[in-house]
């Protein structure tokens, strides 16, 4: 943004990055997503009568907030000659951070934001009865700034769902949430704006589709609910915009059906799955527009290129030029709604493009096929510890044969607890006898605890034991 404003991570403490993702374990047993309660019903209806307090509104909600702290150990090592002439030890550090969570199912799944749990070595949920439990990540989505964790209990409080894509400005929204460490906090505003990209996510090349309000945030909301006047769950406020780290009544929430979408991806597979069409676009301006002899002010993006030639798009006979203008029945009025329409589809799913041809509106149906991201593939398996995919050039570059599959370890911070354990240019082929192909495939087979994990380094073969923890 060309303004000097601040866009500011919510938790308290540390400034966990947005870049990564779960390093956290998984058992092999596939999780089965939760039964949300879900009320559609749009908020308003009909003349509303004149409210004086909103307590039992919210008395259903407040339980279903937990507050999550996480905790983080760093080890600093000390300079090489103090280790050799007096045997200086490394130093560890504990650092704390803070942030909130939503439960949304009796049986411990609870939503929150990436940046509150990543990098973490320990979760503490508390609960608003004052009861704490140990959380485990079930996943996390940088891209969207989405985590899942889970407590291991039952007929616990949650929260019931809304259909976040009948928002409007001007609807009445309480941010619920731990802010500054202080305990649970509401506080009260509306929806100022919807579909708010303001970069945030740059840097990962996130999806951004923010729900923006002036109901206070703080640090320490990160993750927490923003809800409407029935007192259903809405989105999971996730970032502020601000000059001096505090609230200025400019927030954001991530909607809860992105949320849903990321969240049901996580718990069935530990990895989010995005759907891709296969098109390059530009966006149709007006000049543009009326060169097709159209209205200047239609809107929509034009397929530039079909990418691959054989890909969804191409199969659902789109051409260059056609000008796409909407996807299932939602607007398309610029490349951002395109990828993000796209993206929070699954592979698979059959959907309807709508399109003008020749300045006619045509309509095609079209499978999506399975977007290949690099956070698929490579990035930090442990802290500290970067793998990427046995390439070719990696291949060529280690003397490894064609018959090796696996993951390679590029880079290892100096103050990774993992140095000891793999080497840089180690091809790590399987973790707990599960084959590893990518970052996905080798987070899916750690568990927290002990691991066994089969790397072949120099030609040679040979099992070593790594702690999650």
């Amino acid at each position: 943004m060309k303004t000097k404003l601040v866009a500011a991570l919510l938790s308290l403490g540390v400034a966990l990055l947005l870049v990564g993702a779960d390093t956290k374990a998984r058992d092999k047993t596939p999780l089965k997503k939760p039964e949300l309660k879900l009320d559609a019903s749009p908020v308003g209806e009909g003349k509303a009568p004149v409210l004086t307090s909103y307590a039992d509104i919210l008395e259903g909600i407040r339980p279903a907030v937990v507050s999550v702290y996480s905790s983080k150990i760093v080890r600093e090592q000390a300079p090489a000659i103090l280790r050799q002439l007096y045997n200086v030890p490394d130093r560890e550090q504990k650092l704390e951070g803070l942030g909130s969570g939503v439960l949304i199912s009796s049986d411990g799944f609870i939503l929150t934001n990436n940046h509150v749990v990543a990098d973490a070595d320990e979760l503490k949920v508390l609960l608003n009865d004052d009861r704490e439990f140990t959380a485990k990540v079930v996943g996390t989505d940088p891209k969207t700034d989405i985590a899942v964790i889970k407590i291991e209990a039952d007929k616990l409080p949650f929260a019931t769902v809304a259909d976040s894509d009948k928002l409007r400005v001007g609807d009445v929204v309480f941010a619920i949430g731990n802010p500054l460490g202080v305990g649970q906090t509401v506080t009260m505003g509306i929806i100022s704006a919807t579909s708010r990209r303001v970069g945030i996510l740059d840097e990962v090349a996130g999806y951004e589709d923010f729900i923006q309000t002036d109901a206070p945030i703080n640090k320490g909301n990160s993750g927490g609910a923003l809800i409407d006047a029935k007192g259903r769950l809405i989105g999971i406020n996730s970032a502020i915009i601000s000059n001096n780290q505090g609230s200025v009544g400019i927030g954001f929430a991530i909607p809860l059906n992105l949320a849903r979408s990321i969240m049901n991806s996580l718990i069935e597979t530990g990895t989010v799955a995005r759907g891709y069409l296969g098109v390059t676009t530009d966006p149709l301006t007006p000049e543009i527009a009326e060169s097709f002899n159209l209205p200047k002010d239609t809107k929509g993006v034009i397929v530039t290129d079909l990418n691959p030639a054989n890909g969804p798009a191409a199969k659902a006979g789109l051409k260059r030029e056609d000008i796409i203008v909407g996807i299932n029945g939602k607007p398309v009025n610029s490349r951002d709604d395109l990828r993000l329409l796209i993206a929070q589809t699954p592979p698979g799913t059959k959907i309807s493009v709508k399109y003008l041809r020749d300045g006619k509106p045509q309509t095609v149906e079209a499978t999506l096929g399975k977007l290949q991201e690099e956070a698929d593939a490579e990035g930090e398996l442990l802290p500290g510890v970067n793998i990427s995919p046995l390439t070719d050039d990696l291949r060529r570059e280690l003397r490894v044969d064609n018959r090796v599959e696996g993951i390679v370890i590029t880079d290892i911070k100096p103050t990774s607890r993992y140095g000891d354990v793999f080497p840089v240019g180690a091809i790590i082929e399987q973790i707990n006898r599960m084959a590893v192909t990518d970052l996905a495939t080798a987070r899916r087979a750690m568990r927290e605890g002990r691991n066994m994990a089969l790397i072949n380094y120099r030609g040679g073969y040979r099992y070593v034991v790594f702690t999650v923890r």
